[in-house]
């Protein structure tokens, strides 16, 4: 896992323990009509790792020139291996820091502008719902679901135990929900522990949930979570 291993460069002992399992949907011709009309698209937005390979996967080499963006540096590097022209913010990794980019402003201030959100089953709607205040069309395409991987109970407190780990890391609001349903009964107890969050909406889900130390480490990277490890001290 790159995570534990830049983690592991770095000296921090780290134990993963995966929240998601992504299940690709049917591909429906539904599906194959949109990736054969994306010229009729100004923009096309990909919120995810998952969801940039599984587009890849039904792309021809008839694609129209268009621009491509991403939330983080990773979903675009997938995109990017297959040619295509992507965009990225290079600080901050949310759909917030996206809406700041200069390209996806000028892609969207033309006439009729139409953007295309690739993204898994029941994703957010905030960045749907600003590029549709500011006056474009959205459509979106999922292209799978999470769920929560099967494990024994109680693996998730006897692995923080045995272990001895101090801390606890989720990198999406999903991720966080998985883990709250993972520990169980175990929640009050293991919410004392640091979590660090990758923004501020998932730090806000957490201390509703009773997570007593939530750290937002603005962005999902490892290169962002290694800053928010160096800069607190619990």
């Amino acid at each position: 896992m790159a995570l534990a291993a830049s983690l592991s460069e770095a000296g921090i002992f780290s134990s993963s323990l995966p929240l998601l399992d992504i299940e690709p949907l049917p591909v429906t011709p539904e599906q194959q009509a949109v990736f054969h009309d994306l010229g009729r698209y100004c923009a096309v937005i990909v919120v995810s790792k998952p969801a940039a390979r599984l587009a890849v996967q039904q792309l021809d080499q008839a694609w129209p020139h268009l621009p491509w963006f991403t939330v983080g540096a990773a979903t675009a590097q997938v995109v990017a291996d297959h040619g295509l022209d992507v965009h990225y913010p290079l600080t901050g990794d949310d759909s917030e820091a996206l809406l700041q980019l200069p390209a996806l402003r000028e892609a969207i201030a033309r006439p009729g502008a139409r953007v295309l959100i690739l993204r898994g089953e029941g994703g957010r709607e905030l960045l749907a719902q600003r590029l549709r205040e500011q006056g474009a069309s959205v459509d979106y395409l999922e292209l799978y679901r999470r769920l929560l991987p099967a494990y024994a109970a109680g693996v998730l407190t006897q692995r923080i135990q045995l272990e001895r780990l101090n801390g606890l890391v989720v990198s999406s609001g999903q991720g966080f929900i998985n883990l709250q349903a993972l520990a169980g009964a175990d929640w009050p107890q293991l919410a004392q522990l640091p979590l660090f969050v990758p923004s501020p909406r998932v730090q806000e889900m957490a201390r509703a949930a009773g997570a007593e130390k939530v750290v937002d480490c603005r962005g999902a990277s490892a290169a962002a979570l290694l800053v928010a490890l160096r800069s607190c001290a619990f």
